[in-house]
């Protein structure tokens, strides 16, 4: 079979037959994105990626620590962030106005994060969120919310993101979020949704609606109580379970995670930190660090599963030393290593019963 890759510069690369492009191929035309064209049947192969959706903004922040009246934020932000550093390319759909720098865009593709589908709304101005953060760090004052031009999204998935294997879905409109399955060719291997109390309390018909088309759902532990109406987080689980969902991750801030599925729970703990300086992004951080292992590792399975929630946490912590996703784009492959060690420490005990 006469097969060849077709790159974005149009550029072709033979490979042999039948064989899938990898990161190395990508690698000898210096781009993420490319394609395997069949020239008997003209069938287009695209590469195997994993799909983000969801809001690319500005924060301002105040907490105990510091303030920062505009600095990158949004949801797709975060996760693009970390997931670079286990699987590339990321196809990133978003809406941001002229105001947004070129420069962070510049500086995620540059992690092999693919901006074709994220529109640019020239003369719009990107969402923007302000907050104020109490001593705790648990709870937090919005005092600015303008959707800019978030609230005219109405994204159109671009063909060479529709038979992405990895598909997590940003906290959006649970409509949006339904817009974004419906476009796609086939079902993705995974679909990971966020949410969050408002759309229960706004959306709740198309919420049920989306969460009968995904196979995990992140939820903070409040969330979890008030979309089930139980208390107990056992009780929360099976009944958001049963709602579509087959496995429900519950995020518990500094008290760590939980993961469901069917009667197993695995619990992950937050790592001790000397000092957290900014939560914001935290838990799209910790998203991204999940959905960027399973990606890699094509490993849909209970058990690496549990290993994408340490992977989670571990991006999470990285991400509240510094405001906004500052420490993320420090941070080298040996600092993820280490702190994914310094995990594995602190559950790893012996024990002895005599």
């Amino acid at each position: 079979m006469n097969v060849v890759m077709r790159c974005l510069d149009n550029s072709a690369i033979p490979i042999s037959n039948d064989k899938l492009v990898n990161k190395n191929d990508t690698a000898k035309c210096g781009i993420s994105y490319c394609q395997i064209i069949c020239y008997i049947c003209r069938k287009v192969y695209y590469y195997m990626s994993l799909l983000v959706v969801g809001s690319m903004a500005f924060d301002a922040l105040e907490t105990p620590f510091g303030k920062v009246d505009r600095i990158i934020g949004g949801s797709a932000t975060y996760v693009a962030w970390a997931a670079s550093n286990f699987h590339e390319p990321i196809k990133a759909v978003s809406i941001v106005g002229g105001d947004f720098p070129q420069e962070e865009i510049t500086q995620l593709e540059n992690r092999g994060v693919d901006f074709e589908g994220v529109e640019v709304v020239k003369d719009g101005k990107s969402f923007f969120w302000s907050g104020r953060y109490h001593l705790d760090m648990n709870t937090r004052d919005t005092l600015v919310t303008d959707l800019n031009v978030l609230a005219q999204f109405n994204p159109q998935i671009p063909e060479s993101y529709k038979e992405s294997e990895f598909l997590m879905l940003g906290n959006l409109v649970p409509a949006v979020q339904i817009s974004v399955i419906n476009q796609m060719k086939k079902r993705p291997k995974l679909i990971v949704m966020d949410t969050m109390n408002f759309w229960m309390a706004t959306a709740m018909d198309d919420l049920k609606k989306v969460l009968t088309m995904v196979d995990v759902l992140m939820v903070n532990d409040s969330e979890a109580r008030e979309l089930s109406g139980e208390y107990s987080l056992v009780k929360a689980a099976q009944k958001i379970q049963a709602m579509g969902p087959k496995y429900l991750i519950i995020k518990k801030g500094e008290h760590g995670a939980l993961l469901f599925y069917g009667k197993q729970v695995f619990f992950a703990p937050a790592l001790p930190l000397e000092e957290v300086f900014d939560p914001t992004g935290a838990g799209d951080t910790f998203a991204g660090g999940f959905i960027g292992h399973i990606a890699r590792t094509k490993d849909i399975s209970f058990e690496n599963m549990k290993t994408g929630i340490i992977v989670g946490s571990a991006m999470a912590s990285f991400c509240v030393e510094k405001f906004g996703p500052t420490r993320l784009k420090e941070i080298s492959q040996e600092d993820i290593e280490n702190r994914i060690e310094e995990f594995v420490d602190l559950v790893n005990f012996d024990i002895s019963l005599v």
